[in-house]
């Protein structure tokens, strides 16, 4: 395909870029603290936290792991919200050469105990709030190390012990539990600080982060994401904005969780790399504070979700924030709205930028260029050294420009692979083509409109849900004969899951379903509606027909 994208691209964003600029992630966070050691790095709950000190605590942590006989290649879990202690447990790990297996702390126990097992971790650092989680499934995937930590540790004394007891006290959000043998956070750095670090050679082959996808098997499998895979994404990332950027100098609000690839490379690592600071958010469905913090920071940059925006927009005080240094609002995640989109444009008076990526490319495969005036409906133009086709499904054979077909990336952010799934890896990867599964379409500018979706999964609030997991647990429910799940539109969170079921026992009830279903996923996968059946539509050789029920309910 001609790159016809390339005469597009704004002036000053280049062709391509150097994916070994840098030797691994841990080579740009050490030059960082070099550069910018004295400038804030990351701030929550109004508590600062300098580049320097960044360097330091992740170095004490770094060394801890070292002393507890963890090795070069270890992976190591993370489970908590966006505090101050994310970006310290983070960079430790890296540091020390070993994995990051990111974890959703609102995982339940089954999922937890997949991803543990999965990638073999051998320790995990989890918020005390989640450890109850862990402690169901402890002996079914056992660590060799428990970090654990409060929300308040990393705040200033007095403040710490006042948060620490509200929360644990007053609140009660601290469910007890029986994990035994943990050492807290603040307890393992001071041991750091005692020990001796050895710094480990890390190379671009070396895997940073085993990132956790469902896949349209709905199977969770670990994209392998190499250190150059990484350090690739963020050099693409810089050659996109680096012409409105001013090094040491941005503000960026981080509502979305640092667990997320998504926010993880766009806000966490790339201003880790331009020195900007990180305005953490740790709950960003509390509207009214999440527009006070807006309030107290001068932000020049917010990435976020369509759902995030819209709620921003309906919250009152949002209006009157300052938004005179606001350069750019950046979406992905799920499809941003074209009345979000010109609203958030009317209220700011700033771009909001829609991107496209996935986990298995680190995430960011196209943007729209910095310089456009509105909001296009497009997911813009691949980003430097990358190449983006439209094939046939079947064939593999190139569609003509402007019609659909499925969307394929080549570039140096493309995974490694999926951690243990050769056939996965192999049917998803052809050529050094990642084929993404979603239906897109070019125009004769070289811009890329996503169509349709994976055929089956379901977004809700920019998150992956797949019918296979939902339906697995609801086989699981002694009245439940056959399921099917599908997404169906919602104003806020774009799709919630429906549910068709045909039941055993006709005294199954619907919030029977929905209660069995909180019990044992995560609430976004959790179905909102519930529909009885007498029978489900299905081929000749008896595959449930997903196709057919969305079909009637979009009719």
């Amino acid at each position: 395909m001609e790159k016809i994208w390339l005469k597009n691209y704004p002036a000053g964003v280049p062709e391509t870029i150097d994916p070994d600029h840098f030797s691994s992630l841990v080579d740009i966070l050490e030059q960082s603290i070099e550069k910018y050691g004295e400038k804030t790095a990351f701030v929550n709950m109004d508590s600062e936290m300098s580049f320097k000190e960044l360097g330091l605590k992740s170095r004490e942590f770094a060394a801890y792991l070292q002393s507890q006989g963890l090795k070069k290649g270890d992976a190591v879990a993370v489970m908590m919200p966006n505090l101050l202690q994310y970006p310290i447990a983070l960079f430790g790990i890296l540091r020390a050469g070993m994995s990051v297996v990111n974890v959703n702390p609102l995982y339940t126990p089954r999922e937890l105990k997949h991803q543990l097992t999965d990638s073999q971790a051998k320790a995990l650092v989890i918020l005390e709030n989640f450890a109850h989680t862990y402690d169901k499934i402890k002996d079914e995937a056992p660590l060799d190390l428990v970090v654990t930590t409060q929300i308040g540790d990393q705040l200033p004394v007095p403040k710490r012990f006042i948060v620490n007891f509200v929360v644990k006290y007053i609140k009660r959000m601290v469910p007890s539990h029986g994990v035994k043998n943990t050492i807290s956070l603040n307890q393992a750095m001071a041991k750091g600080a005692q020990a001796e670090y050895q710094r480990p050679e890390v190379t671009g082959d070396d895997i940073a982060f085993l990132q956790y996808t469902g896949g349209t098997t709905g199977v969770a499998k670990g994209a392998m994401l190499s250190h150059r895979n990484m350090v690739a994404n963020l050099e693409q990332v810089s050659a996109c904005i680096t012409p409105i950027m001013n090094d040491g100098e941005e503000v960026i609000i981080t509502a979305l969780p640092l667990y997320h690839i998504f926010a993880l490379t766009a806000n966490c690592l790339t201003f880790i790399k331009h020195g900007g600071k990180n305005i953490l958010i740790t709950n960003p469905r509390d509207m009214p504070n999440f527009v006070k913090e807006l309030n107290k920071y001068p932000f020049s940059i917010i990435s976020g979700v369509n759902t995030l925006f819209n709620g921003l927009l309906n919250t009152k005080g949002f209006k009157d924030v300052n938004f005179s240094n606001l350069k750019v609002a950046i979406g992905g995640g799920m499809a941003v709205q074209k009345a979000v989109a010109e609203e958030w444009e009317r209220v700011t008076k700033s771009r909001l930028l829609e991107g496209y990526g996935l986990t298995e490319c680190a995430p960011i495969v196209t943007v729209n260029p910095y310089d456009i005036e509105h909001y296009t409906g497009s997911i813009g133009l691949p980003v430097p050294s990358t190449d983006v086709r439209i094939v046939d499904p079947e064939t593999r054979e190139e569609v003509p420009m402007g019609e659909p077909g499925e969307l394929q990336v080549k570039g140096p952010q493309v995974m490694v692979g999926y951690l243990n799934r050769p056939e996965d890896t192999a049917e998803s990867i052809k050529d050094g083509w990642f084929a993404t599964g979603d239906m897109a379409m070019v125009d004769d500018r070289g811009y890329f409109k996503i169509v349709d979706r994976k055929k089956d999964m379901i977004l809700v609030s920019g998150f992956n849900v797949y019918p296979n997991e939902v339906e697995d647990v609801l086989a699981d429910h002694p009245k439940v004969l056959e399921s099917a799940a599908i997404g169906v539109p919602h104003e806020s969170s774009g799709e919630v899951v429906k549910v068709f079921i045909v039941a055993k026992d006709k005294s199954l009830s619907e919030r029977e379903v929905i209660d069995f279903s909180r019990e044992n996923m995560t609430g976004y996968k959790v179905p909102k509606l519930v529909e009885f059946r007498d029978e489900l539509p299905k081929s000749n050789v008896g595959k449930i027909l997903r196709k057919e029920l969305r079909d009637e309910e979009n009719s």
